[in-house]
C-alpha cells in the first residue's frame, strides 16, 4: 500500500484507484447503533406486537398511499439490482489495480466483464436469500417475543428464549459473514486468476478449503477484529476533526478516496494471503512485470 499510494504519492492514481474502491465497496455493509429508552409500560409492549396488524389495517384503509409504497418498493429493488451489478463488475476492478498496482477503469471493466456478470447473479440471488433468511428470523423471534408477553410466561423460560433468539442472529451473522468474507476476498481473486465463473471459482476454494480449513476461519477472525481496530480509528479521527471528518467520509466516492489507505490494504492482504497456498492461487504478476509498470507510471 506504501508503495502503491505514497511512493510517490500521485493524485489523479488516487482518484483513478479510490473511483473502483468505492465501486467495489458499493454492496458493503455499514452502519452505527443506537439506544432508547424503555419506560417499562406496558401499553408499549402492546403497540409493538400489535403493529402488523396496526400497519395492514393502515394500508387497507389508505390504498392510495398503499400503491405508492408499491411502486417505491419496486424502484428500490430495481436501484438494489443496478448497484449489485455496478459493484459486482467494481469488485475486479479494484483487485486488478491492486494486484498490478495499475490506476485503470475502462480495461478491467471491459476485460472482466464475464466475471463480473456471473459474480453479480449470484451475489443477486444470495443477497435475497439472505434477506428472506434475516426475515424469517426476525418473524420468528417477533412471535416467540410475542407468546412469552401474551402467556406471562416465567423469567427462566423468557431469558431461555431471548437466548435462543440472540442465538439465531450471532448464528447468522457468524455463516453469512464468513460466507461473504470468503466470496470478496478469495473466491473473486480465484475467478480473476483463471477467469472462471462464480460457481467454478466457488469450486476450487472449497477445495483448498477443505484442506486448510483453520487458517481461513482465522484469517476471519483476524478481518474481524482489524474492522474494530478500523472503527474507532474513524470514531477517534471524527473526534479531533470535530466530525467535518466523518461528514467528508460519509460523502459518496469522496469517503472511499480518504479511505483509500485502508481498503487498499485490506484488498492487497487477503491476495497476499491467498497467494501462500500456490501460484495457482496468486494473482500478482511477476515481480519483473510488477516493476516495468511501476517505471512507466513513474515515468508519466
Amino acid at each position: 500500500m506504501k508503495k502503491a499510494l505514497f511512493q510517490p504519492f500521485d493524485i489523479n492514481k488516487w482518484v483513478k484507484v479510490g473511483f473502483t474502491a468505492w465501486l467495489a465497496g458499493l454492496t458493503d455493509c455499514g452502519g452505527g447503533s443506537g439506544s432508547g429508552n424503555s419506560t417499562g409500560n406496558n401499553a408499549n409492549w402492546d403497540e409493538f406486537f400489535n403493529f402488523p396488524q396496526t400497519a395492514w389495517d393502515w394500508l387497507l384503509d389508505n390504498p392510495v398511499w398503499a400503491n405508492l409504497i408499491l411502486v417505491g418498493l419496486v424502484i428500490l429493488f430495481i436501484i438494489i439490482s443496478v448497484v449489485i451489478w455496478v459493484s459486482s463488475r467494481g469488485r475486479f476492478m479494484f483487485l486488478h489495480n491492486v494486484a498490478h498496482d495499475k490506476a485503470e477503469i475502462s480495461k478491467p471493466w471491459h476485460d472482466f466483464r464475464k466475471q463480473g456478470n456471473s459474480l453479480f447473479i449470484f451475489q443477486f440471488f444470495w443477497s435475497w436469500f439472505a434477506f428472506a433468511v434475516f426475515a424469517l428470523i426476525a418473524a420468528y423471534s417477533f412471535i416467540t417475543g410475542k407468546d412469552l408477553y401474551l402467556t406471562h410466561a416465567p423469567k427462566a423460560v423468557i431469558f431461555a428464549g431471548i437466548t435462543q433468539m440472540v442465538l439465531l442472529f450471532i448464528g447468522y451473522l457468524i455463516v453469512f459473514g464468513y460466507i461473504s468474507l470468503f466470496l470478496k476476498d478469495f473466491v473473486v481473486p480465484i475467478m480473476y486468476k483463471h477467469r472462471v465463473g462464480v460457481i467454478k471459482g466457488w469450486g476450487k476454494f472449497l477445495l483448498l478449503f477443505g484442506k486448510r480449513a483453520l487458517p481461513f476461519i482465522l484469517y476471519g477472525l483476524f478481518i474481524f477484529v482489524l474492522g474494530i481496530a478500523v472503527g474507532i480509528t474513524i470514531i477517534f479521527f471524527a473526534l479531533i476533526t470535530c466530525c467535518i471528518g466523518l461528514l467528508l467520509i460519509a460523502i459518496p466516492y469522496i469517503g472511499a478516496v480518504i479511505l483509500l489507505p485502508i481498503s487498499y490494504t485490506f484488498r492487497a492482504f487477503s491476495i497476499e494471503f491467498l497467494a501462500q497456498f500456490g501460484d495457482k492461487y496468486n494473482v500478482f504478476p511477476p515481480v519483473a512485470e510488477l516493476t516495468d509498470d511501476r517505471n512507466e507510471i513513474a515515468k508519466e
